[in-house]
């Protein structure tokens, strides 16, 4: 079962595990998510932060006898890994890491006392003043929990940080600031399981970012791979997690975030030769044999939109469809005119 059908990279994923013979049932809470018509069957959900979502999730699970679930977005983890049993594998972390992961600041602690480098951190009610003229990158400002780069705001002065506080939306208490380290980023798969021992690290320098990682290349850096194996040495996570990182003026990583998850570039890793996906999968499932840090450096990931295409019965199986229930036709414009008098394909 594998969660989060609409964000973008997900569809390649349940293509790519049906690709290696395994039955995939995809589950989002928006009908028109268009993994849930790629997969072998879709399933609407309630949202992963409401009550209603867990219950929904293990009843999926017992109907379609899923051997293993793998969530894909932060507000669902630590519910789905209450799942993880004799019957059902969840392939995320320990839940001791994955919630040291979601709360920010706790994290930057963990890592700062185990000797991992990390952007000097505040909460907000405890920033210096001094720090925005100090630190030459600015700072940053960003929510405890959340993801997607939402509620972030870079601020070069006191005054900037007023602003940003008063126009995010969140309370003090809810935002950490952060020296902003300005060198190269890095967003690095790291491949764990349940034995402790990384068996992959790929570091990926990121090209450009807009929420996710659009454009990527794989890049061997040997002070990056020894700090994500630091990461797993000391706070083991014993599962799949992907670090965030930016190098500072001396070439030194610097750690500002962790996903307790797969990450999202998981497809630029298995192109450059680590398929961490099915990997751990059949590890978990099958008894299969660890992967190895075997890779391509200069892979570079091109993200865009594509187009999957299937029989009308294959779409209709699932008994959904993303077309809203009652939506009238819109009124075509003038590139439409030659489809004007079609209509929507509905569930039947």
């Amino acid at each position: 079962m594998v969660t989060t059908a609409g964000s973008a990279p997900t569809p390649g994923t349940i293509l790519h595990l049906r690709s290696c013979g395994f039955r995939v049932v995809a589950t989002d809470v928006d009908p028109a998510a268009p993994g849930l018509y790629l997969a072998d069957r879709g399933c609407l959900v309630p949202p992963g932060d409401s009550e209603a979502f867990l219950p929904r999730l293990r009843q999926l699970c017992a109907e379609e006898r899923a051997v293993a679930v793998i969530p894909l977005v932060d507000e669902e983890l630590l519910g789905v890994g209450t799942l993880d049993g004799p019957a059902t594998t969840v392939l995320l972390p320990r839940p001791e890491f994955v919630r040291t992961c979601l709360d920010k600041y706790v994290l930057m602690r963990e890592l700062d006392t185990a000797g991992i480098g990390v952007p000097r951190t505040w909460p907000m009610s405890e920033w210096p003043a001094q720090a925005a003229d100090t630190a030459p990158g600015g700072l940053v400002v960003k929510p405890r929990s959340g993801r997607g780069s939402r509620g972030v705001s870079f601020v070069g002065s006191a005054q900037d940080m007023a602003r940003a506080v008063a126009e995010g939306g969140y309370g003090t208490e809810e935002l950490i600031v952060q020296e902003r380290v300005t060198g190269p980023e890095y967003t690095v798969s790291v491949v764990a399981w349940r034995d402790g021992r990384a068996q992959a690290v790929v570091p990926k320098e990121v090209v450009l970012k807009q929420g996710v990682t659009k454009y990527a290349v794989t890049r061997r850096n040997e002070a990056v791979e020894e700090a994500c194996r630091a990461i797993q040495e000391n706070l083991r996570a014993d599962g799949p997690f992907n670090v965030q990182l930016c190098l500072d003026g001396h070439g030194r990583p610097r750690v500002f975030e962790i996903n307790p998850r797969f990450s999202s570039t998981a497809a630029l890793t298995r192109a450059a030769g680590v398929d961490e996906i099915a990997g751990l999968l059949s590890q978990a499932v099958l008894g299969g044999p660890p992967l190895t840090d075997d890779w391509h450096e200069g892979v570079a990931m091109v993200r865009r939109w594509t187009d999957e295409f299937l029989s009308e019965s294959q779409f209709t199986s699932h008994g959904i469809s993303p077309a809203p229930p009652a939506a009238a036709p819109a009124r075509p414009s003038h590139e439409d005119a030659p489809d004007e008098h079609r209509s929507p394909v509905r569930a039947r």
